[in-house]
């Protein structure tokens, strides 16, 4: 048991602001969905994201509750099937009344369960870096965009490290497909040949990688520098970084920035070969603040284990949990369209210093950070911007181009500015 976070200054005020009498416009328990794979290939993953709103939840108890009520957790293990996403979502609003869910890490599950939110209305905080090219009303997205992590990074790359051909290398599901058309188009926008830009896909768990890994290094038989920008999700980067290592390539030869790499999934793995290469994210462990210091250390009280690290997604529930308390604790209701106004501009330290902003957009303003590995599977914080406001629709997809969101003012999560008309509906697939 927790008996505080001690955030002074940063949480514990929220948290026991949240606790204070309101109206008392909700009925007892107030119940929070938690929705992520505990088993299958995923669970890698998510495991950790159920124990951060396990903890955020007691948190919020010992700190007094929610509108006079204590939370309530619900949690539902999808395993890893999109599908079942869908079929768990549903159950937690309709059988189980949660009043808000938090959970998915991959796009095919958020996508999965979008349809049953929009005719639900019900809220969803979906907390793990994506490919844009979404706004529902109903989903807040705390994780990056595009450009607050796959164009960052590349722009790394081109500038900072001077690669000249791309190998991008991804999971054979939506977020990958997406983003690396976006960085297709960007490359080439930047100068960077058709043909120097190679792109691969695998699937879910996939382990034989030598023959991927070859041909990637034979892309810099011709001198030029090659750097890898990797999608690649779950275990199966367990696999990829241990080829890299068997085929002894290192950062300096072929440098690797990973999107969905973080402190957890390198916690499983000798990093000693992996030292050097790169994961763009908006927080990592070793970010410096008192806030950090202190997140770390309500972790692990909680888990009961001081080895267990904290990672990027988590951050994300944090900073969408305590939101989503102040935007009830402002609505003096749980109903969800009154949150919904409610956690428009709403704004929460992050852990890294600074603050995030909730967008009408519902997506976050967002520092970008990039971290290089450590032996000991910790990052070396090595660039960091302020805080970039997260953008649903790219500027390089030339029918993306032409489209914004805003639920406040134009009550449409996909506008048209050219013809000024709201199109409702968009298929990522």
């Amino acid at each position: 048991m927790i008996k505080t976070l001690k955030l002074s200054g940063v949480a514990a005020i929220a948290l026991v602001a949240a606790g204070a009498a309101q109206a008392q416009d909700a009925d007892c328990p107030i119940k929070v969905g938690v929705l992520h794979s505990l088993s299958g290939t995923m669970a890698i993953s998510e495991t950790t994201l159920k124990d951060t709103m396990l903890m955020l939840i007691e948190t919020q108890n010992e700190a007094g509750g929610l509108l006079g009520c204590e939370l309530e957790a619900v949690v539902k293990d999808p395993a890893s099937d999109w599908p079942m996403f869908a079929e768990k979502a549903r159950e937690l609003v309709s059988n189980d009344e949660v009043d808000v869910t938090f959970g998915s890490w991959t796009s095919a599950s958020r996508k999965a369960v979008l349809p049953v939110l929009e005719e639900l209305n019900a809220l969803y905080f979906y907390p793990v870096q994506y490919e844009g090219e979404e706004s529902s009303k109903n989903v807040f997205y705390t994780g990056a965009a595009p450009n607050q992590q796959a164009i960052p990074a590349t722009d790394y790359f081109l500038e900072e490290l001077g690669v000249e051909k791309f190998a991008l290398l991804g999971t054979d599901y939506v977020y990958p497909r997406t983003t690396n058309n976006i960085l297709e188009s960007y490359l080439e926008s930047k100068g960077i040949a058709k043909e120097d830009i190679f792109v691969n896909y695998t699937p879910f768990g996939h382990s034989d990688w030598s023959t991927i890994v070859s041909d990637v290094v034979a892309l810099g038989e011709d001198g030029k520098q090659v750097g890898v920008i990797s999608t690649i999700n779950g275990d199966a980067n367990i696999g990829f970084y241990k080829e890299l290592a068997a085929q002894g390539v290192s950062a300096d030869d072929i440098p690797v920035v990973a999107f969905s790499v973080g402190e957890e999934e390198l916690s499983g793995l000798d990093t000693s070969n992996l030292v050097g290469h790169l994961a763009a994210w908006n927080y990592f462990m070793t970010a410096e603040s008192e806030a950090n210091d202190e997140f770390i250390a309500a972790w692990h009280a909680f888990i009961g284990d001081d080895a267990r690290v904290t990672n990027d997604p988590m951050e994300a529930h944090y900073i969408g949990f305590n939101m989503w308390v102040n935007a009830v604790t402002d609505a003096g209701t749980t109903d969800v369209d009154a949150v919904r106004e409610a956690m428009w501009g709403q704004e929460f330290p992050n852990l890294t210093g600074g603050t995030a902003v909730m967008g009408t957009n519902h997506h976050l303003s967002k520092p970008v950070l990039i971290g290089e590995i450590r032996e000991d599977g910790m990052f070396d914080i090595i660039s960091e911007t302020d805080p970039v406001p997260g953008d649903a629709w790219t500027d390089f997809l030339p029918d993306s181009a032409v489209l914004t969101s805003d639920w406040q003012e134009l009550e449409c999560g996909m506008y048209n500015t050219e013809t000024s008309t709201c199109v409702q509906i968009k298929s990522n697939y």
